[in-house]
C-alpha cells in the first residue's frame, strides 16, 4: 500500500515537494489554509487588474528548467517567458537614472561611460561570479544541508577565502562610483542581509543579474505556481485550499496525521512548507526542535511594506522594474537590521507588470506594485501605511516628472500584519531567514525533524534559503530525505 503525505501550506517548495513525492510513487495531499494556492505568490486580481502579491522578479531561469527537467518536461510546456529590456531601471535623482540592459556588452558600456574601465573590472568581476554561480547553483545548493563537509569540495576549498570576506567591501575593492556599488550590491538583497554581512562568494548573484538576466513569465510569477499546480495535479497530487492546519499530531515520537477543522487525518509522513517557526507550533512543546530564544536570535531577512494599485492611465518614464535609490542606502540598511524602526527616507521598488503583460490591466491603464523594505516585528498600522505610501508616490512624481496620485483607481496594502495573519509569518517576516555565514547550508533549521520521525520542513526558513529557486530546491532536497529515509 502507497504511503501518505499530508502537506502544509502550497507555496513554491510545498508544490515543488510535491511533484517530487507524487514521481516516487507517494499519495500526496496538499492543504493551504488561504482559498488560493501560491503561499506568497499568491494572484490578486481587481476591477480588472492582476497582480502577483509577493515574487515578481523571475531569475536564474535554469533552476526551474532543471527542476521540469526532472519530470521530462520543460517551462514551456507550461508557461512563456518574456526577456526584459531593460531588465530594470535604477533611479538616483531628477534625470539622473541607470538602466540595466539585457546583455553584459551594454551592461559594460554603461559602467563604462560612468567610471572609466569599469566596463574591464564588470568583466572580470562577472567572470568571478559566474564560476561561484555553477560552484553554488548547479552543485552546492542541492544539498540538503546535513553536515558541514557538504560545502568542502576542491571547488570551494579554492575559494574559502570569499567565505570570510563580505560582497560590499570586495565591489568597493573594484568600482568607486556610488551608484555602481549600489547596482552591484543590490542583488544579494534578495538573501535577506546586508551586503557587509553577505560572504563574498554569495556573488554570484550578480552572475544571475547581469549573466542570466531579468525573465518576466508572460501574465506573471503566478504562471509558474499554476504551471507547478498542473504538473503535481498530473502526477496525481490532490490540492485542497480553505484548509488550515490546527496541529501535527504526534505518537511514540513520530508524526502520524494533522488535524484539520477539528478532524484528523492519518499520514505516514507530515511535510511542512508553511513558516517553520508557526509549523513547530503546531506540535506540543516537547517536539519542537528550536525554542523560542533560538528563533528570536536569528537574523531574519526583512518585511515589506506593499501596495498594489491600479491607474486609470499609462505612467510614463518608467520600466517594468524600477529601483529607487535616490536616498541613503546605508541609513535605510541600518533601520532594517541596525536600529530597527520605520525609515525616515525609504528605498522603494516599483514593477508596472503591465508594461509588459497587457492581461494585467485594462486597456490604457496600468497595474503597479510598490515595495518598502522593513524590519521584521516592526509596528504597522494603517495611518503609518498610508504616511509612507505618501512619501514614495511623491518621490516617484518627482522622479519620473509626472503626476499620478490623482489617477489612482483603488490601492490596497499588505504589511507585517497580513503576512502575520496570512502566511502566519514569524515577525511578519516577507523573505525567510537571511543567509548569512552563520545562517548558511548546515547552520540553517533542518529539513528533517530532529526529535519527531517522519516530521519534515521545507521552505524559506530552511534549506537552501529565501528566494523562489532555492524554494524549488528545497521541495527536492526533503522529497529526496524523506525517500532515502523510507527506503532505508
Amino acid at each position: 500500500m502507497k504511503k501518505t503525505v499530508a502537506i502544509i501550506g502550497s507555496g513554491f517548495s510545498s508544490l515543488a515537494a510535491s511533484c517530487y513525492l507524487a514521481k516516487q510513487g507517494y499519495t500526496v495531499t496538499v492543504y493551504e489554509k488561504n482559498d488560493t494556492i501560491g503561499g506568497r505568490a499568491r494572484q490578486f486580481k481587481k476591477e480588472g487588474f492582476t497582480f502577483d502579491m509577493g515574487p515578481s522578479w523571475y531569475w536564474m531561469p535554469d533552476v526551474f528548467e532543471r527542476f521540469f527537467q526532472d519530470f521530462g518536461k520543460k517551462p514551456s510546456d507550461y508557461y512563456e517567458l518574456i526577456k526584459l529590456n531593460p531588465a530594470y531601471r535604477v533611479y538616483f535623482g531628477v534625470d539622473d537614472f541607470i538602466s540595466i540592459y539585457d546583455n553584459l556588452e551594454e551592461i559594460k558600456s554603461t559602467f563604462e561611460a560612468i567610471e572609466k574601465d569599469s566596463g574591464k573590472k564588470l568583466e572580470t568581476f562577472i567572470t568571478q561570479a559566474k564560476s561561484n554561480y555553477d560552484i553554488a547553483i548547479k552543485d552546492l545548493v542541492y544539498r540538503p544541508g546535513v553536515s558541514p563537509l557538504e560545502l568542502i569540495t576542491p571547488q570551494t576549498a579554492l575559494k574559502l577565502n570569499q567565505f570570510f570576506s563580505n560582497v560590499s567591501s570586495d565591489i568597493r575593492k573594484k568600482f568607486k562610483n556610488q551608484k555602481l556599488i549600489q547596482i552591484l550590491e543590490f542583488p544579494v538583497l534578495f538573501l535577506g542581509a546586508k551586503p557587509t554581512k553577505t560572504p563574498s562568494f554569495y556573488n554570484f548573484m550578480n552572475y544571475a543579474d547581469f549573466g542570466l538576466g531579468t525573465w518576466h513569465p508572460k501574465t506573471g510569477m503566478f504562471d509558474v505556481i499554476r504551471g507547478i499546480k498542473e504538473l503535481a495535479l498530473e502526477l496525481g497530487v490532490t490540492i485542497t485550499t480553505n484548509s488550515p492546519v490546527e496541529k501535527i499530531l504526534v505518537e511514540n515520537k513520530t508524526a502520524t496525521g494533522i488535524v484539520l477543522n477539528g478532524k484528523t487525518i492519518n499520514a505516514d509522513i507530515v511535510l511542512s512548507g508553511a513558516d517553520y517557526h508557526h509549523s513547530e507550533t503546531l506540535l506540543d512543546l516537547e517536539h519542537r526542535a528550536y525554542s523560542e530564544k533560538y528563533w528570536a536570535s536569528r537574523i531574519f531577512a526583512p518585511s515589506s511594506l506593499l501596495f498594489f494599485v491600479g491607474f486609470n492611465k499609462k505612467i510614463e518614464n518608467i520600466s517594468h522594474h524600477a529601483l529607487f535609490f535616490d536616498v541613503d542606502f546605508n541609513q535605510h540598511a541600518a533601520d532594517i537590521y541596525d536600529d530597527p524602526k520605520w525609515p525616515e527616507a525609504p528605498l522603494f521598488y516599483a514593477n508596472f507588470p503591465s508594461k509588459t503583460d497587457l492581461t494585467a490591466a485594462p486597456e490604457g491603464m496600468e497595474s503597479g506594485f510598490f515595495l518598502i523594505p522593513l524590519a521584521p516585528g516592526i509596528q504597522d498600522s494603517e495611518e503609518l501605511r498610508e504616511q509612507y505610501f505618501e512619501k514614495i508616490i511623491h518621490r516617484f512624481e518627482q522622479l519620473t516628472k509626472q503626476k499620478i496620485k490623482n489617477n489612482i483607481i483603488f490601492k490596497r496594502s499588505f504589511c507585517k500584519n497580513d503576512f502575520v495573519t496570512d502566511y502566519n509569518a514569524y515577525k511578519g517576516n516577507a523573505y525567510g531567514m537571511a543567509n548569512t555565514l552563520l545562517q548558511t547550508a548546515f547552520l540553517r533549521p533542518k529539513l528533517k525533524s530532529k526529535k519527531v520521525r517522519n516530521l519534515y520542513f521545507t521552505g524559506q526558513l530552511t534549506v537552501p534559503g529565501p528566494g523562489v529557486p532555492p524554494a524549488l530546491i528545497s521541495g527536492k532536497l526533503v522529497a529526496e530525505l524523506i525517500q532515502k529515509s523510507f527506503r532505508s
